[in-house]
């Protein structure tokens, strides 16, 4: 458990960036969702809890978590398969567990939880250079959760264990050659992919993606009013909650997915760029975190929470500036969603964990 000594060892700077990215994000679902105040409790509940866990995944030492981590797999696997069957449906997706004061969705600690099994098998377990063996274990490990959170469907999730798998092995050893081997396969089985595997929906929103002007008024309404969102925000902004796009809400889910287009319209090029500003540097202070780690272990656990950090953040940003397909992924401390707020800052109490326990035994 914690010891005191522990605490000199705290990156308190990343700590306060986080806690301000936090701050905005409570500042803009609140603006975002005036007359649904119970949104805003909400929210101000996960982030309670969210600090719960973080203290929680802080406290005991990483190597205890990595000796259990196969039990903590097969209880994610156990909740994930669980909500196949008995989840809460929203918006034709089962996501959610239904707790009556919470709704827990488990796809967002799957993140956490494959970056803590792949640092183990990959850190501990496996001695000398990465054998075909090792990949396809690894592989393994990460696509059982992956196939079971598209089958809700929920891609955007899904798709967050790819960036944590590659950091893991590349970190581990994977030589370059193979990264290009999987990239040339992916290329090759898109259309294999596109006929057999994307729905009808999914297919629709890639191709609206490329020309959003075909369905205007539908599928691409989402993509065009985000642009719109962000770019009328000019260089300072108009206000909080003075926005005309969020405010009046042409543009949908402004609390969830796209609350950085609000962002942009209301304060400004200048807001951007200081949000923008503590995300890098909360990621490059988790990659120093990652080069003082006294072991693998640490090193590649680290990489794996930040590698889906980072990942999210750069989709969600250039998803709310068109640049990319439309897709659930909320941004991280700045949207609303309980369950996301709490798993970020989960895999945070890792990253702190590990950074502060470099000079243990």
């Amino acid at each position: 458990m914690f010891e005191r000594r522990l605490y000199y060892h705290i990156d308190w700077a990343m700590l306060v960036a986080i806690g301000v990215l936090c701050v905005i994000g409570l500042t803009m679902v609140y603006g975002t969702t005036e007359g649904q105040t119970h949104l805003y409790t909400m929210q101000v509940y996960s982030m309670l809890l969210g600090v719960v866990a973080f203290v929680v995944c802080l406290s005991v030492d990483y190597r205890v978590l990595a000796d259990r981590s196969h039990w903590i797999y097969v209880v994610l696997l156990a909740l994930l398969v669980y909500v196949m069957f008995f989840g809460e449906v929203r918006g034709g997706s089962r996501r959610w567990i239904d707790l009556q004061w919470f709704s827990l969705q488990p796809s967002e600690f799957a993140k956490a939880v494959v970056a803590l099994m792949l640092a183990t098998y990959f850190g501990e377990k496996r001695l000398g250079r990465m054998t075909r063996t090792d990949l396809l274990i690894g592989g393994a490990i990460t696509l059982l959760p992956l196939l079971i959170i598209a089958r809700q469907p929920d891609l955007g999730t899904a798709a967050t264990l790819v960036p944590v798998f590659l950091a893991v092995v590349y970190l581990a050893g994977m030589p370059l050659r193979v990264f290009g081997i999987i990239g040339l396969a992916c290329v090759l089985m898109a259309p294999v992919a596109w006929r057999f595997v994307l729905e009808d929906y999914q297919k629709e929103r890639v191709s609206v993606f490329l020309d959003p002007s075909q369905d205007a008024k539908g599928a691409g309404y989402q993509q065009i009013q985000a642009r719109i969102t962000v770019g009328s925000g000019g260089f300072w902004g108009k206000g909080f909650s003075k926005g005309t796009q969020g405010q009046l809400r042409f543009l949908p889910v402004v609390h969830n997915d796209f609350i950085f287009s609000v962002l942009a319209e209301e304060h400004g090029f200048a807001g951007v760029m200081v949000t923008l500003g503590l995300y890098l540097f909360v990621i490059f202070r988790g990659i120093a975190s990652a080069r003082l780690a006294k072991d693998r272990l640490g090193a590649y656990l680290v990489l794996g929470v930040l590698a889906a950090f980072g990942f999210q953040v750069i989709y969600n940003i250039t998803m709310s500036a068109g640049l990319v397909p439309v897709k659930g992924l909320t941004l991280p401390l700045v949207s609303y969603g309980g369950s996301s707020m709490v798993a970020t800052l989960a895999g945070f109490g890792l990253i702190f964990n590990v950074r502060m326990r470099r000079f243990t035994n």
